[in-house]
């Protein structure tokens, strides 16, 4: 699964009293406490009369006492706000069952039964989105984590595998397609104007990754040839205005499926592979077993509506959810502590396929600056956890950076050891000892040190310890010898306080200053607290590029000379490597003056070099646009607020401003030409257009800081001559942020083209709510209440106030009114969709990494939120934390 969440009573509703009890604490789940599910269910059978507000499910359970379990008197099944109609046992009517809370008991005394269970439900009224729910008059499923149960009875864990047969009897005129999960094995007319629809699905699976689709859509369709010559049918479900958007999806799709047998030798395993596009979605995208299901954000694409970075994620998302069939259904979790099995190595898996299929330079360095930002301070906040947790209160809170995106760089850092070819070898183990099972983190490791004779045992520390270990490098000449010293601490986390050193992997080259040659490069391995390798010098000088190509998640911390940076910055040839040492001198210099340790002498001399590197990069013609844009990209301010103490949001804004500006005004004349060179080639789907689309938006924002009146004027110049969304959007997030009388004609204008579709007008809320303009808070206010606006939709609800959390102005403005704003929203959304509502809370949870003003106006708001009555456990859980 990829990440990618109407209440209308205001806040001064008495159900939301601020005097409210705080609510009880959930149940805590334990990884320690695994058991074996008591009783195997290897066939499921589901019938369904589908209708948006009244569907029935008949559910048949096959059930055999599990020989690996203790045995129990009956069985429990999982539900979620289900009540039964009716429970049969072996036929005959059962009287004796019971409810636990919202679980079934049956009693059971064989060894061997059939269970049959009738449910009814309301999909229309099913605002969580999660089980079976309504959507602009279609219904569908979202499943995992603990989706199934909100359909019906059943063992609602990932170790409960089962093959399902599935039928779907529904109105032809409301739902004439009716999909489900594997091959369709029947179709047939029934009285009433009905018809009905039978899947098989062959392989065991568990039942988060069930799935059905009913609705009126169009279907783009292909085949392709799977390396042993089997034909599949592959289809994109969507409504049909959207279909004329699906070619590059479809595209995608096609080269993941190709790329997957060539580089993994994993080949596609039933006859149709289904993708559907549903508007109304928690996450980006469900790997349900040849039926997944997607937001419509990550399939629908054309010039006129999706940026280049658009049609990038969804060959990313598209290649994720597919690369799932076998790294997360074929072989699945056996708990949900396993989590980043699946996901982390799915992950490393669509990194490595996007890297082959553009730029593997600049995906690395963006697959980085997102780590950074997202995952490096949830791993330095209260919700810090391993990527294998030991506990969960709430499962939906655990899908986070940590699981994902922590988790493909630990198992990256495995591939790095070991190596390619060794890694390959380990995951085709992996695969084949495990099909058809759920496996553990610990079932991968081991595959991995099996395939390469490997000691991977204190690398599982990986697994264990929450934290980014922060690595201290330093080097000096020894007779003949370069000494390379490595020393590493790994911070105290929540529930972790002392910490063991982790095995850090660091890839590492010397370079002679004189002669800007490089010797050969070394992959340092380190598992102790400090360790000393020795390296051949260079003659003359030397200076160290280390972690080249970011080998080891870790946040690297060393004295570095400005002009051994600029030396890096100019002469590295590893692309991360010469990325980092130009980050290193801007953050540098931007930490030294929030935190008002430069004078007025070094901060002018910080700022020149840092214009003269710029201007050697914009023109420096061994660079490509898309390399360029990289270099040329000041970091963010949630990264600088990572590198001191306690972070005055206002201060980093107003420092990267003023660099902003003073690069904008020093190379005015440079960045104008770059930008005049990337027009005249801004067409085409290329690299090099690419590049230029996006080099050309970032110079603008350069243009709109040091001169705002003629960056305005370049904006809307942009935007009117704009053929893609690349070039409009780029010009529109620069004339939002300024006070100018173009912003007002460009929005409105852009609105207007555009209000028929609604991707596109997530954009445009999106764009006015991340606005660097001094007045986004009120901006914010007013799309809340746009007739386009609605809290029922999770992208709507994301593109305007997730946005808005990047702003210093808003979201951080020194009264604390922004902070209230999000507080407002969880209190309003949690009772429709506690999972998107938990989603915001990070963003006050983070109160402790700030000055002590905005610290305790961000508490404050969270101890609010906390005595909101009928708190979810998703939220609740996340507040907890955050609080403690």
């Amino acid at each position: 699964m990829d990440l990618a969440r109407n209440p209308s009573e205001p806040d001064g509703n008495p159900h939301l009293a601020d005097a409210a009890p705080e609510p009880a604490r959930p149940q805590i789940f334990r990884r320690e406490d695994y058991r074996p599910f008591g009783w195997l269910v290897p066939r499921t059978q589901l019938h369904f009369d589908l209708s948006l507000d009244g569907t029935r499910v008949r559910s048949q359970l096959t059930l055999e006492r599990n020989p690996d379990a203790a045995a129990e008197p009956g069985i429990l099944l999982n539900g979620d706000g289900l009540t039964p109609l009716a429970v049969s046992v072996d036929g005959v009517p059962c009287r004796d069952w019971r409810m636990e809370g919202d679980d079934l008991r049956i009693p059971l005394v064989g060894d061997a039964h059939e269970v049959t269970i009738d449910t009814r439900l309301d999909p229309s009224a099913n605002t969580q989105l999660m089980g079976l729910y309504a959507s602009n008059g279609m219904l569908c499923t979202q499943c995992e984590a603990e989706g199934f149960r909100r359909i019906t009875f059943f063992p609602d864990r990932p170790d409960v595998l089962s093959t399902y047969t599935v039928r779907l009897e529904a109105s032809r005129g409301e739902f004439p397609v009716l999909l489900a999960n594997g091959n369709p094995v029947e179709k047939g007319t029934l009285d009433g104007g009905r018809h009905y629809a039978v899947w098989h699905d062959p392989w065991p699976k568990p039942s988060y990754l069930f799935a059905v689709v009913a609705g009126d859509l169009v279907a783009r369709r292909d085949r392709f040839t799977t390396m042993s010559g089997r034909e599949v049918d592959l289809a994109i479900w969507v409504r049909a205005p959207d279909l004329a958007r699906t070619a590059h999806a479809m595209d995608s799709l096609k080269r993941a499926m190709r790329w997957d047998e060539e580089v993994f030798g994993r080949e596609y395993d039933l006859d149709q592979f289904n993708i559907v596009a549903v508007s109304d979605f928690n996450m980006g995208a469900m790997e349900n077993k040849g039926l997944n299901i997607f937001n419509t954000k990550y399939v629908l694409a054309d010039a006129e509506t999706a940026t280049d970075s658009d049609f990038d994620a969804i060959e990313a998302v598209i290649a994720h959810e597919y690369f799932h069939n076998w790294s997360g259904n074929r072989v699945t979790c056996r708990d949900w502590f396993q989590l980043s099995l699946k996901e982390g190595f799915t992950v490393l898996r669509d990194q490595l396929f996007s890297a082959d299929m553009g730029s593997a330079a600049v995906k690395r360095i963006e697959e980085v600056r997102v780590l950074r930002s997202v995952q490096f301070p949830e791993d330095s906040g209260p919700l810090a956890h391993p990527i294998r947790p030991d506990t969960y209160r709430e499962i939906s809170n655990f899908y986070t950076a940590t699981v994902y995106n922590k988790g493909a760089e630990v198992i990256r850092m495995v591939r790095t050891m070991i190596g390619p070819d060794a890694f390959r070898r380990g995951c085709d183990l992996y695969f084949d000892r495990h099909d058809g099972e759920a496996a553990t983190c610990e079932d991968f490791v081991r595959a991995m040190e099996d395939a390469s004779g490997a000691d991977l045992s204190r690398f599982r520390l990986w697994y264990a310890q929450a934290g980014t270990p922060r690595v201290t490098i330093s080097c000096r000449r020894t007779g003949g010898t370069l000494a390379v010293t490595v020393a590493q601490t790994v911070p105290p986390t929540p529930g972790q306080p002392v910490k063991q050193p982790m095995v850090v992997p660091l890839r590492v080259a010397v370079f002679s200053r004189e002669s800007g040659r490089r010797g050969a490069e070394e992959l340092l391995v380190t598992d102790r607290a400090e360790a000393t390798f020795t390296l051949p010098p260079p003659e003359g000088d030397a200076v160290l590029s280390v972690n080249r190509g970011f080998t080891a998640p870790v946040i690297v911390q060393r004295a570095v000379a400005q002009e051994d940076l600029l030396f890096l910055a100019r002469h590295d040839d590893d692309p991360f490597a010469r990325s980092e040492a130009v980050q290193e001198l801007v953050v540098g210099h931007l930490v030294g003056v929030v935190e008002g340790r430069l004078d007025t002498r070094s901060a002018a001399a910080g700022r020149d070099a840092i214009a003269q590197l710029f201007g050697a990069i914009l023109s420096d013609a061994r660079i490509d646009d898309l390399m360029r844009a990289e270099l040329l990209t000041l970091p963010g301010e949630t990264y600088l607020s990572e590198q001191v103490e306690r972070a005055d949001p206002q201060r980093i804004f107003d420092a990267r401003e003023a660099l902003k500006a003073h690069l904008g005004t020093v190379l005015w004349t440079a960045m104008a030409g770059t930008h005049a060179r990337c027009a005249a080639a801004a067409d085409g789907f290329d690299a090099p257009a690419k590049g230029g689309r996006r080099l050309r938006s970032l110079l603008l924002t350069f243009a709109a800081a040091a001169r705002p009146g003629e960056g305005a004027d370049l904006a809307w110049a942009q935007y009117q001559a704009a053929t893609t969304m690349t070039d409009r959007q780029g010009a529109l997030m620069v004339l939002a942020g300024l006070r100018h009388p173009t912003r007002t004609h460009a929005l409105l204008d852009f609105y207007t083209r555009f209000r028929d579709n609604p991707l596109v007008i997530d954009k445009w809320f999106a764009i006015q709510a991340m606005s660097l303009h001094p007045e986004v808070t009120h901006h914010v206010e007013a799309l809340a209440a746009h007739p386009a606006f609605s809290l029922a939709n999770p992208n709507r609800v994301r593109a305007l106030f997730m946005s808005f959390t990047t702003t210093a102005a808003g979201f951080h403005a020194a009264d604390g009114s922004g902070y209230r704003l999000i507080a407002d929203l969880v209190r309003r959304l949690d009772p429709v969709n506690p999972q998107t509502a938990a989603r915001f809370v990070p963003q006050l949870g983070r109160w402790r990494r700030f000055e002590p003003g905005r610290a305790a106006l961000m508490r404050a708001e969270l101890e609010r939120i906390v005595r909101t009555p009928g708190l979810s456990r998703d939220t609740a859980e996340q507040v907890d934390r955050a609080l403690d």
